[in-house]
């Protein structure tokens, strides 16, 4: 009888665990640019990054989807016309388990890159080792490179 009170006691307290509503659970789900010509943007994300394009579920014109890695989404939207103003602080961040094969791609595109500071065709290497570059897209967005799958 003793065990099965402790057990109810457990099985109460997880319930009200599984019900606790202090926080909500978010789960990363895409990305979304604004672009001033998606059909250039897809181009640059096409050919620099070899991203994958999928089905535009929203089915609005002036917006195309690409595939990141696990569901995740990239989406280029020009519907809004609203200037484009933005710094090296916001960016996307992306690893490559092919980070070498992936620098020599942006020199071989002639893509300007620099490392954190802004140092011209240097990667920087962060204090745990990490190499990392930023270059920016055609809307001036910065993208970051680097290497966290290969350690």
């Amino acid at each position: 009888m003793k065990y099965y009170f402790l057990i109810l006691l457990l099985c109460s307290f997880l319930q009200l665990k599984a019900q606790d509503t202090s926080y909500f659970k978010f789960a990363f789900n895409h990305l979304a640019l604004s672009v001033k010509d998606v059909n250039r943007s897809a181009a640059f994300y096409k050919e620099v990054l070899r991203l994958k394009e999928i089905t535009n579920r929203s089915a609005i014109e002036g917006i195309r989807w690409f595939a990141l890695s696990d569901d995740r989404e990239l989406h280029l939207i020009s519907v809004i016309k609203e200037p484009i103003v933005t710094n090296k602080a916001i960016h996307v961040g992306l690893t490559s388990g092919n980070f070498d094969a992936f620098l020599e791609n942006l020199k071989r595109l002639k893509i300007p890159y620099s490392d954190w500071p802004g140092k011209p065709n240097t990667v920087n290497i962060r204090a745990d080792g990490i190499k990392q570059i930023f270059f920016q897209d055609l809307d001036g967005y910065w993208i970051e490179v680097n290497n966290v799958a290969m350690q």
